[in-house]
């Protein structure tokens, strides 16, 4: 048997054509009208640029001892974020298996692995 596809309404209205702009007509100008700052040698033939990146020194650190100190805090943090996971799981692991007791005892740990990071952060405020 041979399907026949439905017929075709001639009555339908059909969708209207694409055309790309706005309903404002001030944004259907040209580019180049719309944005006369932009030249066709924009970037690499503009003479308003003289110099190709930033000068001298930059991308060096202005203060290597507080680079030091943040990096040694961050290492601190996700250490204690990653033994809080461990943590967690050996806690759920635990109470799953019945033994309350050792669960309580790792959701102490994992209070004061959360105290240790709260203590992290209160260590210096000008930091933040």
């Amino acid at each position: 048997m041979t399907e026949t596809p439905f017929p075709q309404d001639p009555e339908a209205p059909r969708p209207p054509a694409y055309t790309p702009g706005s309903g404002k007509p001030r944004l259907n100008r040209p580019v180049h009208e719309r944005y006369p700052q932009i030249r066709p040698t924009s970037g690499y033939g503009d003479p308003r640029i003289r110099h190709t990146g930033p000068g001298p020194g930059a991308g060096t650190e202005q203060e290597p001892e507080r680079s030091s100190k943040l990096s040694a805090r961050l290492t601190l943090a996700l250490t204690v974020v990653i033994g809080q996971l461990w943590g967690l799981t050996v806690v759920v692991d635990e109470w799953m298996s019945g033994d309350t007791g050792t669960a309580w005892w790792g959701a102490g740990f994992l209070v004061l692995s959360f105290l240790v990071v709260l203590g992290l952060w209160l260590v210096d405020p000008k930091d933040r």
